[in-house]
């Protein structure tokens, strides 16, 4: 069976959260919201909002700025939730929000287009890397560290 050649170019979004943007495939967008009040989640670290209702589901919602120890960015901006789909693969976690500050920016990358812009220190808590999109620095979330923990923290472990 042949390895199929990786696309030349990937649709991507660039979603800010707080003075961070956070850099993820459009097709993991699935839809970008207006901020719901959340039905607060007991013992939650700061990052854990809550949980939001979205499309039938109680989708956690989680302040990824305050994760990654970055600041809240214009508190001018229009305050909204991304829900993302899950990576992990878990029957009771599909989805999970995050709070941003405007909407999502589409953009079409390459390989060239997305240089490491680590530097060896160790990486603020739920980002996998740091890159340079064209002028922009964003970062690349642990997805799938973030929702093993939330699974943890939800107790949705069975």
């Amino acid at each position: 069976m042949s390895e199929l050649p990786l696309p030349r170019e990937i649709r991507c979004v660039l979603v800010p959260v707080g003075n961070l943007r956070l850099l993820l495939p459009n097709a993991t967008v699935a839809e970008v919201i207006t901020l719901p009040a959340p039905e607060p989640v007991e013992g939650a670290p700061a990052w854990l909002l809550g949980r939001i209702a979205w499309r039938g589901w109680r989708v956690p919602l989680l302040s990824f700025s305050t994760l990654a120890g970055a600041g809240e960015g214009d508190s001018e901006q229009a305050v909204r939730v991304a829900v993302l789909k899950a990576l992990g693969g878990h029957a009771d976690l599909p989805f999970v929000a995050v709070v941003t500050q405007g909407f999502p920016r589409l953009t079409t990358l390459n390989a060239e287009l997305i240089i490491p812009t680590h530097d060896g220190a160790p990486l603020p808590p739920g980002v996998k890397a740091q890159v340079l999109v064209r002028d922009d620095i964003a970062v690349i979330p642990d997805l799938e560290g973030i929702e093993a923990e939330l699974i943890e923290l939800l107790d949705l472990a069975s």
